[in-house]
């Protein structure tokens, strides 16, 4: 029996029934957000072990997007690890603000990821080529954001979150579904605790 295989095999929680591919997902992703929203630089070690379980999980339902943007993931995670403490740089550990422009420029990169993967998806014959695609934009965008230490990140994980949820509903992925209803509440928890904490900033850390 492969890791694929383990992961798909079946479990009963309550009286739902999940795959063992779900329930790690769940606990891995709820320590991961968890610790996202307290900024501890350990949410990237967890988020690799989160993202190695559901990149598996997404392939066997064939969203490949979802998929293959989970090893995109691991990568951002080392970065972020790497920014965020590693090379010792004092503004690694400052809040920062997102201008307008900024966005506009993160709207118009997701809008061409979505369009760009949309084009492959469909023809790798994907599960949900076109939310499938924006999912994987906004995220690497979401988490770009967030390895800069940027409060905006947060805004875009609650798009994510607001789109997966339906989507992985229903393709019976009941418990990741959960999951990310679960991220959506801690989301605006960690919106708030970074907005605060960056209010606490003095104007030059701030700058």
């Amino acid at each position: 029996m492969n890791i694929i295989e383990i992961l798909a095999s079946n479990l009963v929680v309550g009286s739902i029934q999940v795959t063992a591919g779900d329930a790690l997902g769940f606990l891995t992703g709820l320590l991961c957000v968890w610790l996202t929203a307290k900024a501890s630089i350990w949410n990237f070690a967890w988020g690799m072990v989160n993202s190695l379980i559901l990149g598996l999980v997404f392939l066997d339902q064939r969203l490949f997007a979802d998929s293959a943007l989970q090893v995109v993931f691991i990568a951002l995670s080392i970065q972020g690890w790497w920014q965020w403490k590693v090379r010792g740089n004092p503004q690694a550990s400052r809040f920062r603000a997102t201008t307008w422009h900024e966005q506009a420029i993160l709207l118009a990169v997701a809008s061409i990821m979505a369009w760009l993967m949309w084009l492959i998806l469909v023809e790798l014959r994907g599960s949900a080529p076109p939310l499938d695609a924006l999912i994987t934009a906004l995220s690497l965008c979401a988490q770009w954001q967030l390895n800069r230490r940027q409060v905006s990140s947060w805004y875009w994980w609650i798009a994510v979150d607001l789109i997966s949820v339906p989507i992985y509903w229903s393709r019976g992925l009941y418990l990741i579904a959960c999951l990310y209803v679960v991220f959506l509440a801690l989301c605006v928890y960690g919106l708030r605790n970074w907005q605060q904490t960056r209010r606490t900033q003095s104007p030059m850390a701030i700058a």
